[in-house]
């Protein structure tokens, strides 16, 4: 786990200063179940200033899930992707 000697609210100060971040106008869309919605998660969080802050802190509190900092966090953790529910098709459709 990363640790440093910062202020560890600097984030929540950090957020509560800049209104216009893309997770204050959709929150629920960092914590989505549909790949889709995540990598639109992610994408959004590109031109935000507080992008390696909100990963930082996410990693440090060690969040249970969701898209933090343009990652996409599970357990405290950055994954490459979120494992789809139940059990994988036995026969691959075509999309």
């Amino acid at each position: 786990m990363p640790t440093s000697n910062r202020d560890p609210y600097q984030l929540v100060q950090a957020a509560r200063q800049a209104t216009d971040l893309p997770c204050r106008a959709e929150p629920d869309l960092f914590f989505a179940e549909r790949p889709q919605d995540i990598e639109r998660a992610k994408s959004l969080c590109a031109a935000c200033p507080l992008r390696e802050l909100c990963l930082q802190t996410a990693l440090e509190l060690e969040e249970p899930w969701g898209v933090w900092g343009g990652e996409l966090v599970e357990r405290g953790r950055v994954i490459a992707r979120k494992r789809p529910r139940g059990r994988p098709r036995k026969n691959e459709t075509a999309a």
